[in-house]
């Protein structure tokens, strides 16, 4: 059976290599869109455009009356009307294996850390397909991220997807690197989608630091890249989680952001001729996301656990990216922007967060002490106003009563030190001492 699936795969590689490679011209470029026609393509194949110092590799992401719709894998810089242009032989494709582990890679899977070559290491394409939905193993184990207010109230199962919302400078990022030092995955794949220049090396040297990015693989698409690398970018780190995962590993799969993918798909469907939809997004954002975010999750053999930042427009959680984003994902973390300021850290909104699938990943006795918390959490809420003015008179509410005392308490375990790692065994020791009677 191996022979003859090597003995195919070369066959389709000779067929490949002498296949005529088609060629026409540029026809216009509007924007960051190229259209060329006569050549003969299909949506997601590649064409290698001529220009002064080098071919410019772009995508098809359209096809119309005029020819195809193609969007730049690199600046469109030197690229005129009339130049030459062939059809690329294959579709994209990344480098796998064990030897990406301590990696920093661009969205098209090239080292960027000055490290040896990966030309030498097997290569898939790009795109993937979830895993069956009958055949995936259940999230039933839970997957420490070594952040004690998620572990114990907001516990992330294995394979499960969740995703922290918030506004800008709220903590998103902090909170990440949080989970890239504390995890106990076998390997992190961190997705760096239209971020800062600044927070790459950052996060690298940092926030993982030597031990972290030993077991790490690092893809970076900034923010004044493209926007088909920006897209690229998900991706490629998305494929290369689920090669690990495909060998039996359990991997953290973390993305920062997947608003900005889809701000980078907007990019791509309007110059493609998509109409504008929700707040300028044109249909083909919300059908690409639930095809990049089901990839994740459990498989058959090994796990994804996906970690997905999502940046909220005005600190509106019910904008069309979180809204959707909400629909699809196994839970949610809502960070407060009124937390963060007063510094508050990791900024949590307790009560506004949910992990779907705690109640099969965690012990009665477990969900007992974390409901308790909460009822304690929402209790001071409520009387929050009366506290504060003096209203309130003690005595009147047991609970509240219990909850005042308590609330110096709470907010200490609440909190955590960025550079702090707390290990499960003790977060939860603290809850169970915290609400103890």
């Amino acid at each position: 059976m191996t022979a003859a699936i090597c003995l195919r795969d070369r066959l389709d590689a000779a067929r490949a290599a002498a296949r005529p490679r088609s060629s026409g011209r540029v026809r216009s470029v509007v924007g960051m869109s190229v259209t060329v026609e006569g050549v003969q393509a299909a949506i997601g194949e590649a064409v290698a455009v001529a220009r002064p110092g080098g071919e410019l590799v772009a995508e098809v992401v359209a096809i119309g009356e005029d020819g195809l719709v193609c969007m730049p894998l690199g600046e469109l810089a030197g690229v005129r009307s009339g130049a030459m242009v062939q059809l690329a032989p294959g579709r994209l494709s990344v480098p796998v294996g064990d030897a990406l582990q301590g990696r920093t890679l661009d969205a098209l899977g090239r080292p960027i850390d000055g490290g040896p070559s990966l030309r030498d290491l097997p290569r898939v394409p790009t795109g993937g397909t979830p895993p069956h939905p009958l055949r995936r193993a259940l999230v039933d184990l839970q997957m420490p991220l070594g952040v004690r207010v998620v572990d114990t109230l907001l516990p992330c199962g294995r394979g499960q997807r969740l995703g922290i919302f918030a506004g800008s400078g709220v903590g998103k990022s902090s909170l990440l690197s949080m989970v890239a030092r504390g995890t106990e995955a076998d390997i992190s794949v961190l997705a760096l989608v239209g971020e800062r220049g600044r927070e790459v090396r950052e996060m690298i040297e940092n926030d993982l630091g030597p031990a972290g990015l030993a077991r790490s693989v690092v893809v970076v698409a900034t923010s004044d890249g493209p926007a088909l690398m920006r897209l690229q970018a998900a991706q490629t780190a998305t494929r290369i989680a689920e090669w690990f995962r495909d060998r039996g590993r359990h991997v953290v799969l973390m993305m920062d952001s997947l608003t900005r993918f889809c701000m980078a798909q907007r990019e791509v469907g309007l110059a493609a001729g998509e109409p504008p939809a929700t707040r300028g997004y044109p249909p083909s954002v919300f059908a690409l996301m639930p095809r990049l975010l089901e990839r994740a999750g459990a498989g058959e053999v090994g796990s994804i656990t996906g970690l997905y930042t999502v940046l909220v427009e005005g600190d509106d959680m019910n904008d069309p990216v979180a809204d959707a984003a909400r629909a699809i994902l196994d839970g949610h973390i809502v960070l407060s922007r009124r937390l963060a300021t007063s510094g508050h850290f990791p900024s949590i909104d307790v009560l506004e967060s949910v992990s779907r699938v705690a109640p099969r990943i965690m012990t009665a006795e477990q969900i007992g002490q974390a409901s308790e918390l909460r009822r304690l959490m929402a209790a001071y809420r409520d009387a929050k106003d009366l506290i504060e003015i003096g209203a309130y008179a003690k005595g009147t509410n047991p609970v509240v009563d219990r909850a005042v005392q308590l609330k110096p308490a709470i907010d200490h375990f609440l909190r955590q030190d960025a550079a702090t790692v707390a290990p499960i065994s003790q977060s939860l020791a603290a809850l169970a001492m915290l609400v103890a009677p």
